[in-house]
This record gives C-alpha cells, sequence and structure tokens, in this order.
C-alpha cells in the first residue's frame, strides 16, 4: 500500500513540477513581449510554487523510506536506491518512469529558467538605462533631429 501511496505522491509532485514549468514559460512570454507589468505577479506565482517544493520532498522522503521498509530494504533512502531494491519489474518501472518524467521536468525548469534570468537582466538594465538618462537636459533640436545645441542650451530673458 505504501508503495501506491508514493507513486500518487508522485504524480502529484510531477504535477507541480509542470506547474513551475508553465509560470516560467509565463513569465518568459511576458519578457519576450515587453509586458513587464505583470512580470511581479508571475514572479509572486513562481515563488509560491517553489515554497511548496521543500515540504513536498520531505513527504517524498517519508514515503520513500516508508516503501523501503516495507519491502524489506531499509538502505534505500533515496528514489534511486528504492527503484534498485524494487521487488518486481513493474513497480521499479512505474518509479523509473516517474523519476525520468521528474529529471526531465527538471531540465527543462532549468533551461527555462537561465533564460528567464537573462531577459530580467537584460530588462533591469534597460530600465535603470532609460531612468538614468531621465534627468538628461535634451539641448534644441531642428526639425530634421539634428542638436543645434548641446545640452546647456538655456532661455535667456533679456528685458529685464
Amino acid at each position: 500500500m505504501a508503495a501506491h501511496d508514493l507513486s500518487m505522491h508522485l504524480l502529484r509532485e510531477r504535477e507541480l513540477l509542470e506547474t513551475l514549468l508553465f509560470k516560467l514559460d509565463e513569465q518568459q512570454m511576458l519578457l519576450a513581449t515587453g509586458r513587464n507589468r505583470w512580470i511581479r505577479h508571475a514572479s509572486t506565482e513562481i515563488e509560491r510554487v517553489l515554497a511548496a517544493m521543500p515540504i513536498v520532498a520531505l513527504s517524498r522522503d517519508a514515503l520513500v523510506v516508508a516503501v523501503a521498509d516495507e519491502w524489506g530494504a531499509p538502505e534505500a533512502t533515496t528514489l534511486r536506491q528504492l527503484i534498485a531494491a524494487a521487488p518486481s519489474d513493474g513497480w521499479r518501472e512505474v518509479l523509473e518512469g516517474h523519476l525520468s518524467a521528474m529529471t526531465a521536468l527538471a531540465d527543462e525548469i532549468e533551461q527555462m529558467k537561465q533564460v528567464n534570468e537573462q531577459r530580467l537582466r537584460t530588462a533591469i538594465r534597460v530600465t535603470q538605462e532609460t531612468i538614468a538618462g531621465l534627468g538628461e537636459p535634451t539641448g534644441e533640436y531642428t526639425p530634421s533631429g539634428d542638436v543645434v545645441r548641446g545640452g546647456d542650451a538655456r532661455l535667456l530673458d533679456t528685458r529685464m
């Protein structure tokens, strides 16, 4: 029975990883389209999913130990060790399927995270450069856009 509970828990953990991947993809689309208004909300949702991960991992570890005890494999404290100690090919296949799917999701998440971090750094840099340029004097320009005078141009009232 504990093995079935572990399998169901691994399925829920996979769904959580898929949700994280979806949220990262959503964040990437917002960054790519310049819809920066919603980045904070996407980041908050990502943080919520990430906050749930340690609790889920702890529950998984407890279930792995329970299944290992039920199967008579006390040295099995990780999912990989439990797979090696599985009493049947059926359970080995089920657990390997969960592990390979979770590993693939973790790889996708890592790649997406790296792309998003790069885009976030770029967005921050562009924003900082824009803010830094707000106080700069613009000077005077011709109708064609050429600079007539430098940024130190001033209007003087000569009628004093």
